[in-house]
């Protein structure tokens, strides 16, 4: 084996253009998802208070916002939905009339170019908050998730049938990749591809993402479907079952706590990875840099060179549209 000695090393670090030319890993605006909230009505653009620069749209403004993502060049949008009204069976989630539905129709009848993803699940729609149809057990509460995978695949299909590109199951149901994949095909869309939330952790990073939701649990928490943090090996288990029923994307959610999960999984499987730079890790950055204490493009620079480093093929970021803006600036990085 032929030795490098560290001198070289140091050589190719001493002047700027030489450490961008022989750099290991590259950000491009290929890697990047930029996630939407969408709300009913016109002309309304609400800013998330815990996540400033974010904001809540309506149709018409989300077109507008469209433009900027095209010109930017960012190849695809993740789609969240805040219907007009809940109930206990979200049953806006599949309804053909949907907030989602109707903007998936909007994006493609005017950007078809844009690759269109869509969240698939429950907690947006039901007036409980929780990710599936919940029933009385024992005097508490369970989940179904049997019954809930109906559901999820109706859900799935509609979507698909307003023009999504890809569907992303995020409410960790066991089996909905199996019974999505199934209903989609016999519904005729079979192109359509799956990117399961396959590791997603029972977080205390998605704070801000259920205010911008309106979706956080009304009594309970979700850690009975949603995974144990500390379970790394569980977390392969759970890519692996979702793989076997028919994902074609895998996702590891969060991002930056996480980079073990997503190392770990890249060396596990030949499938492409994407990784959710979530609110509360945007959050964190958005109230550190306000106050002075970091630089936000350096840092921000610096967690979605880590996110990709570990292994992630896709990062979904709400600093997309930043980091496609710098892309654009000669020599960035």
């Amino acid at each position: 084996m032929v030795t490098f000695p560290i001198v070289r090393m140091r050589r190719l670090r001493r002047n700027e253009t030489l450490r961008r030319m022989v750099r290991e890993t590259v950000i491009t605006v290929n890697d990047l998802i930029y996630p939407i909230f969408v709300v009913p009505g016109e002309k309304q653009r609400q800013e998330v208070p815990s996540m400033p620069g974010v904001f809540r749209l309506s149709i018409d403004e989300l077109l507008k916002e469209l433009e900027e993502v095209a010109e930017l060049g960012i190849p695809a949008v993740l789609l969240f939905g805040i219907p007009e009204r809940k109930d206990e069976m979200g049953s806006e989630a599949y309804d053909e009339n949907g907030i989602i539905q109707r903007a998936v129709r909007a994006i493609k009848r005017e950007f078809p170019q844009v690759i269109v993803v869509t969240d698939v699940c429950l907690c947006e729609y039901t007036s409980h908050g929780h990710c599936g149809i919940v029933h009385e057990f024992h005097g508490g509460f369970e989940v179904d998730n049997d019954s809930t995978l109906e559901v999820l695949a109706k859900t799935a299909v509609s979507h698909a049938s307003a023009g999504a590109d890809i569907v992303a199951p995020s409410d960790m149901m066991d089996g909905r990749v199996k019974a999505i994949r199934q209903a989609l095909d016999e519904n005729g869309f079979s192109h359509v591809p799956i990117m399961s939330y396959a590791a997603k952790m029972a977080s205390a990073f998605y704070g801000p993402f259920r205010e911008a939701a309106e979706s956080a649990p009304q009594f309970g928490d979700r850690r009975g479907y949603q995974m144990d943090f500390a379970n790394k090996r569980e977390a392969m288990r759970e890519i692996e079952l979702d793989i076997e029923e028919g994902a074609d994307i895998v996702m590891v959610k969060p991002a930056l706590a996480y980079l073990d999960i997503i190392a770990a999984a890249r060396q596990q499987f030949d499938v492409p990875i994407a990784a959710y730079n979530v609110s509360g890790e945007y959050a964190m950055v958005k109230a550190a840099a306000k106050m002075g204490w970091l630089d936000e493009d350096k840092i921000v620079w610096e967690i979605l060179t880590a996110i990709k480093r570990a292994g992630a093929d896709l990062i979904i970021t709400y600093f997309a549209k930043d980091v496609a803006r710098k892309l654009k600036t000669p020599l960035w990085s």
